[in-house]
């Protein structure tokens, strides 16, 4: 056997090494997102779906859903829908401890309880805005430091809220926005 023909046989042997691990990780990073984009689009249209049979429904889409009052009880049983009552944003001044002007903006909506209903609820937001007040004007900057305090706050204006219009008229605070400037 001569040198030449050793060469050509270990050419056909040993053909040149292609790396396999980085054709699986792209071909792994495409699936992921084409799998995630398609699941997004998906979310998207039957979102603006429900949007759009709403409001051919005679219904004003968000509005209407957040004024229609809850149907089947307590609980979610049979579909019902839950009510809220959207209440327009508070903005207050904040204790500081060295003077400075401080802000709180906070957005949040109001969910009746079993005792109470969408319309008695607005019947009674300027009760409800007044408990508020007092509180919200002591709260200090570190007040609002952290995921607890979200709760602590939700939990007092859940308690000023109960006090101010009775127990069983409102069942949760949802804190949609709380901004510190």
């Amino acid at each position: 056997m001569s040198s030449d023909e050793i060469v050509e046989e270990g050419a056909k042997l040993a053909p040149p090494k292609k790396s396999k691990k980085k054709l699986i990780i792209i071909g792994s990073a495409a699936a992921v997102l084409l799998l995630g984009g398609g699941g997004g689009a998906a979310m998207m249209l039957s979102s603006g779906d429900a949007k759009a049979e709403a409001a051919a429904e005679g219904g004003h889409g968000d509005e209407a859903a957040a004024e229609a009052p809850a149907e089947g009880g307590e609980g979610g049983e049979g579909g019902a829908k839950e009510a809220f009552v959207d209440v327009p944003p508070m903005i207050v001044n904040l204790r500081s401890p060295d003077g400075a002007a401080r802000f709180l903006k906070i957005r949040f909506m109001l969910v009746p309880g079993p005792k109470g209903t969408v319309e008695g609820l607005k019947e009674k937001l300027p009760l409800i805005l007044d408990a508020y007040q007092p509180f919200l004007r002591e709260l200090r900057p570190e007040d609002l430091a952290g995921s607890a305090a979200v709760f602590r706050i939700k939990e007092e204006m859940l308690s000023r809220a109960t006090q101010a219009v009775g127990a069983g008229m409102v069942k949760d605070v949802l804190i949609q926005d709380l901004v510190q400037q």
